[in-house]
This record gives C-alpha cells, sequence and structure tokens, in this order.
C-alpha cells in the first residue's frame, strides 16, 4: 500500500460519516418536528383551526424568504457549514420557545423569526456537498439517508406525544439538534484541516441575473407542478382507500408505507445510474412511471393493486426529490441557490396540491379526480423540462 494512502481513505470515511450523521439528524430534528406543530399549538395553546392555519402560512412564507437569502449570503462567502451551525443553534432555540412561551402570539413569532431560517440547513448541507466537489452518488445516499429520518421520525414522534406528553417532542428536537451542531463542528474542523473554501467566479453572480434566466424560471414551473402532484397523491392516498375502495384507512397507512420503504433503495441505485444514462433520462423514466401510477388508480377497485402499484409512486417521487436537486445544482451555478430553489419547490408545491386535492369533491370518480387530474399535470411537467434543456442549449 502506497504511503499515505491510509489516512487519505480513513479521512474520507470519516468525512462520509460524519455528512451521513448530520444529514440523518437534520432530518429527524424535522421529521419530529414539523408534522408535530399543528398539535403542538392546538395542545399548548389551545388554537383554533383557523389560527393554525394562519400559524403555519405564516412559518411557511418565512421558510421561503429564508431559502432564498441565507443560502445565497453562504454562495457569496463560499462557506455553508457556519451557517449550518447558526441554523442548529435557531432549531434549538425555537424547540425551546415553543416548550416555554405562554401565548400563541409569541409561539407564532418563535415559528417565524426562528422556525423560517432554521429549516434551512438540510439545504445547506447538500450545497457543502456540491461546493467540496461530492459525486452524484455522494450526494443521492446523503438524500436516501434524509428521507430515511422521515419515514422513522414521525411514528417515533407520534409515540412519545402519547406516551410522555406534547412537550417531550420539543424537548428530543433540542437534544438531537445539540448532537447535530457537534457534528457541524466536527465538519468545519475536518474542512479546515483539507483547506478552505474557495469562491468562485460563478458564486457571485447576482441572485436576480440567476432567478431572471429563462431557463431557470421554466425548470421552477416544472419542478413545481411535478412536486405538487406528488404531494397531493400523498395526502390523498388514505381518503382514497376509505372514500373510493371503501377500505378501511389502514390500508392508506400501508400504501404510503410501502411507497416510502421503497423509495431509500431506489434514491441509493439513482446514485449509481445517474453516471451511466444522465438525470434527464431518469427523470422521464420516473415520470412515466407516475403517468401509469396515476392513470391505474383511476381504474382499480381493491387493496393489493393500491399497495402493489406503489413501486411506480416510489419510482416517480424518487426521481422527482432525488434527482430534482441534482438537475437545479447542473443549471444554477451557486450551490446554496441551487439547493434553496429546489426546497421551494416544494413549499409551492405544497400549497398547489390544495387545488388538486380539493378535486375529489367532484361527483363520479370522487378522489380518484385527483390521480386523473395529476395525468396532464406529470405530462406538462415533462413539457416544460423539455422546453428548459432546449433554452439551455
Amino acid at each position: 500500500m502506497p504511503r499515505g494512502r491510509l489516512p487519505e481513505t480513513l479521512r474520507l470515511s470519516r468525512s462520509r460519516l460524519l455528512m451521513s450523521g448530520s444529514a440523518l439528524l437534520w432530518g429527524l430534528q424535522f421529521a419530529f418536528l414539523t408534522p408535530s406543530i399543528g398539535i403542538i399549538l392546538v395542545a399548548l395553546y389551545s388554537a383554533t383551526p383557523w389560527e393554525v392555519g394562519w400559524a403555519l402560512m405564516l412559518y411557511n412564507i418565512s421558510g421561503f424568504i429564508s431559502t432564498l437569502v441565507v443560502p445565497s449570503r453562504a454562495d457569496r462567502k463560499g462557506d455553508y457549514l457556519r451557517p449550518l451551525l447558526w441554523c442548529g443553534g435557531l432549531t434549538i432555540a425555537l424547540a425551546t420557545a415553543l416548550a416555554l412561551v405562554m401565548s400563541l402570539p409569541m409561539a407564532v413569532l418563535a415559528l417565524v423569526a426562528l422556525g423560517g431560517p432554521a429549516g434551512v440547513g438540510i439545504g445547506l448541507l447538500f450545497a457543502h456537498q456540491k461546493h467540496v466537489g461530492t459525486s452524484v452518488s455522494g450526494i443521492m445516499k446523503t438524500r436516501a439517508i434524509f428521507s430515511f429520518s422521515w419515514v422513522a421520525g414521525p411514528p417515533i414522534a407520534t409515540f412519545m406525544i402519547g406516551l410522555l406528553g406534547k412537550r417531550s417532542v420539543l424537548w428530543a428536537v433540542v437534544a438531537i439538534a445539540v448532537l447535530g451542531l457537534a457534528f457541524t463542528v466536527l465538519m468545519m474542523r475536518e474542512r479546515a484541516r483539507t483547506g478552505g473554501p474557495i469562491v468562485t467566479e460563478d458564486s457571485r453572480e447576482s441572485v436576480l441575473t440567476v432567478l431572471r434566466e429563462p431557463r431557470v424560471v421554466v425548470m421552477t414551473l416544472a419542478f413545481l407542478v411535478l412536486v405538487g402532484t406528488t404531494s397531493a397523491s400523498v395526502a390523498t392516498v388514505a381518503l382514497f382507500a376509505t372514500n373510493r375502495l371503501d377500505l378501511d384507512v389502514i390500508w392508506g397507512g400501508v400504501a404510503l408505507g410501502t411507497c416510502a420503504a421503497l423509495e431509500i433503495p431506489i434514491l441509493l441505485g439513482l446514485g449509481r445510474l445517474t453516471t451511466r444514462f444522465g438525470p434527464a433520462r431518469l427523470l422521464l423514466v420516473g415520470s412515466i412511471a407516475g403517468v401509469i401510477y396515476y392513470a391505474s388508480l383511476v381504474v382499480i377497485d381493491g387493496p393489493v393493486l393500491l399497495v402493489a402499484l406503489q413501486v411506480l409512486n416510489a419510482i416517480f417521487i424518487a426521481t422527482v426529490q432525488g434527482l430534482g436537486l441534482t438537475i437545479f445544482q447542473e443549471v444554477v451555478p451557486r450551490p446554496g441557490l441551487a439547493s434553496g430553489l429546489f426546497m421551494n419547490t416544494q413549499r409551492l408545491g405544497a400549497i398547489l396540491s390544495g387545488p388538486i386535492i380539493a378535486l375529489g369533491a367532484l361527483p363520479g370518480l370522487g378522489y380518484a379526480w385527483v390521480f386523473a387530474a395529476c395525468v396532464p399535470l406529470v405530462l406538462l411537467g415533462l413539457g416544460l423540462l423539455a422546453v428548459a434543456r432546449r433554452l439551455g442549449r
């Protein structure tokens, strides 16, 4: 073995371990917190449904703005770990505030002032990976770990709330965030030993200049449409199972659990396939799987097919969520802004899913109308991506 090979191998292994651990901890923080916010506002502050809706809207607006501002500042500095450290501190402050404040207005203020900026953390982590030259396969592995945390996090958080009370999940978030801070500090030390960040000419490009590029605008609209269909589909499956197929609600949970479990190995496989076939071709294949899935749900009549078809749903969601980040990082020259734009397609896609889900009130097909509407929307998204590729040329 050549001299120096073992230390370099150990260094790379340590870096990958720190990155994987950080992704898991960031995923768990918000997998614990995000699904529990509504429950916490109602249980601790007696919030009405109207007040919960307004609180979550203001929280998401803060997150939307923060996801553009914070990563853009990190791009100018060429340093994504220091802002990541601040985001971890804000997460601790947010969870502590929600556990201790006594009034709803103060809780909403904490969500807006602390929660919005804190939510940028995972985007900064992916931006750091891109900045230091991590391969597409490596970023996909990190994305798979993040997805795993969202499979495990919500059930654990629900169990804790039921067993230990509403505030227990908040203190769990604090503990996870403290551990995440330790991982970030270790990553900063690792980065300092291997050399400081380099600010490239592309990273100084104006945010408005990037956002005005027709290719970026069209690509963002494409993913907004695609993410909107995935959000609507996930939110509707349980309702579809009970109202359209006359099944017990547990079948909706089985279907969603199957899809979530399949996403992780698919994401890992996409990391290898992307280097061979390219993200555009794989996204096309995944979108075709999505079209077949949505069209099939319009005509199925039993639980077996509902669960079996989750293979296609998992392929579609994994390609959109996994390859979307890769495509944004290829097109947008600033890693932080690229991650921020893609994260905001998730937020805006969730908003777009509202009108799509509302189609379930139409007579005839009921909630099957949601999946019927998703078919042309996926095709529209593919058309917009084709236009974006042509603009890029």
